[in-house]
């Protein structure tokens, strides 16, 4: 007797897939049937649009077969994104609401049993995906509830209105010559089109200058931030390495566009997408009980984990040896490719992984090997049992090492404020900003023809950098991770060319845990 098409989307990975909501009512015993790979969440939608269409003052058809078929069969839906898509289809078969109108636009949005829109995650993917595969360049219009819609108007020339009830957005696509759905509550911003909001500017990071001393360890950092490199930070407890830490972000360059969007569609995806957060990069630091599952992503439908949630930002692991084998070792591939695949039986997933690895650890279980004033507690072989938790592929693929000694009570009581952030910035820009115009990107993905290409290598340089690598044992990417730290160096001091002097620092970065075992 009536049929309806509705338009929504379902999040399989970063990825919003178009989803068709077909509704049919037919004559016959009452029922309420949801068909197409749907999850028990979207299974529960037959009571909540049920009663949030009769509670809105509306027909809900108790006395028809309603057949609902949420197409593509094959692909697997879940949460009450489906909720008001459903509803509005429903409505649209009984022919209170004109299925011609419905035409251009999609619907996301939970229901309550009044009727009224709550959020739904994965806003921002979902607006993304609709942009980019608009016709004509103009993407479909997105229907969303408050708190999912403001993120959505995040996508420059986003198209999305924000509804708070059911019947605001009813009263939208009512036939012509209707005489108007229930009215609700007035509320002059029940429904409205929100304008895209640019990334922020506003600085909110920690402040480099609370630190005071440690003048290899901040070097270092500035060196990691111009270059993208990773860094692991080795010293006693107290002596700054996760003050140090918390300020990397603030040393990197304000993200573009492009880069806010990618960070906050990861972040909407997984619920933890926040207005004021817009435009900064992410610092994610896990406690070190967190499993491989809660670094790297999974479950199923697969989730992204904390290092995609550190996409275009910082992923700051204290305590590094501290955190299980498994979770570690999963590091390895995003480390290299930016990017982690999830394969399940049903599904395989793919999220965004280019992040900055910021680690630290103790030299020793008790803390205190090579501390000025406090004895080391530890037997050479409990120390050598701490430091091979870390394995030699995971140790390759740091780039610098880094000591962050004690310092003298006097000497942190009488020394004054460091070097400011913005300062060191302005210096990383720069740097990056030659790397960019030499090769096209950052001297981290440097790699193979591309490394000896653009690393202008002179030719002592190059010798001195065999010889190290060499009587150090290094491995193949040992050697090409301290080229490339040592043609970052070169950048932030504005030479064209890799001297002696800049591959000699990059080699010291690389043996600060061999020194202090």
């Amino acid at each position: 007797m009536g049929l309806s098409l509705v338009h929504s989307r379902a999040l399989i990975g970063l990825e919003a897939r178009p989803v068709q909501v077909e509704v049919h009512l037919a004559n016959g015993l009452p029922s309420f049937t949801l068909v197409g790979l749907v999850d028990t969440e979207v299974k529960e939608a037959r009571e909540r649009v049920r009663s949030a269409i009769a509670n809105a003052g509306l027909e809900f058809p108790s006395n028809k077969r309603i057949t609902v078929n949420l197409a593509p069969a094959d692909l697997p839906k879940d949460s009450g994104r489906f909720d008001l898509p459903i509803a509005l289809g429903i409505l649209a078969a009984a022919g209170q609401i004109d299925s011609a109108k419905l035409v251009g636009w999609e619907f996301a949005g939970e229901l309550s049993l009044g009727g009224e829109l709550r959020p739904v995650r994965g806003a921002l993917a979902m607006s993304l995906a609709l942009h980019r595969g608009g016709e004509s360049g103009r993407p479909t219009r997105l229907v969303l509830p408050p708190g999912s819609a403001e993120e959505a108007a995040l996508v420059p020339q986003a198209q999305v209105f924000r509804a708070r009830h059911l019947l605001d957005v009813v009263a939208q696509f009512l036939p012509d010559g209707a005489n108007g759905a229930p009215e609700t509550v007035p509320d002059e911003a029940a429904w409205a089109r929100l304008s895209p909001t640019p990334p922020g500017s506003r600085e909110t990071y920690s402040d480099l200058a609370d630190v005071k001393g440690q003048a290899a360890a901040r070097r270092a950092l500035e060196i990691a931030a111009a270059g993208g490199h990773s860094i692991l930070m080795l010293g006693p407890p107290g002596s700054g390495k996760s003050m140090l830490a918390q300020r990397f972000a603030g040393l990197l360059p304000a993200m573009d566009t492009d880069e806010a969007l990618e960070s906050a569609a990861v972040a909407s995806l997984a619920g933890r997408f926040h207005p004021d957060r817009w435009g900064l990069r992410p610092t994610c630091a896990p406690h070190h009980s967190a499993s491989a599952v809660a670094l790297v992503g999974g479950g199923s439908p697969p989730k992204p984990g904390e290092i995609s949630l550190a996409h275009h930002g910082v992923l700051f692991l204290d305590e590094l040896p501290e955190f299980p084998r498994a979770a570690l070792e999963a590091l390895r591939e995003p480390l290299e490719s930016g990017h982690i695949r999830i394969s399940r039986a049903a599904m395989q997933s793919e999220f965004p992984a280019r992040f900055q690895l910021v680690a630290a650890m103790n030299p020793c279980p008790c803390g205190f090997l090579g501390h000025p004033t406090q004895p080391c507690r530890d037997t050479p072989d409990q120390i050598a049992r701490y430091q091979g938790r870390l394995s030699g592929p995971l140790l390759d693929r740091i780039d610098l090492h880094v000591e962050v000694p004690a310092l003298p009570a006097d000497e942190l009581l009488k020394r004054g404020a460091g070097e400011a952030s913005a300062t060191v910035r302005e210096r990383v820009v720069a740097a990056r900003a030659r790397a960019q115009a030499r090769q096209g990107h950052i001297n981290q993905k440097l790699s193979g023809q591309s490394l000896d290409e653009h690393a202008q290598v002179e030719p002592a340089a190059l010798k001195f950098l065999q010889t190290a690598a060499a009587r150090l044992g290094w491995s193949a990417r040992s050697t090409h991770r301290a080229l490339r730290v040592a043609r970052t160096i070169a950048d932030l001091a504005g030479s064209e060319s890799v001297g002696v002097a800049q591959i000699a620092e990059a080699v010291q970065y690389r043996r600060a845990l061999r020194a202090a075992g």
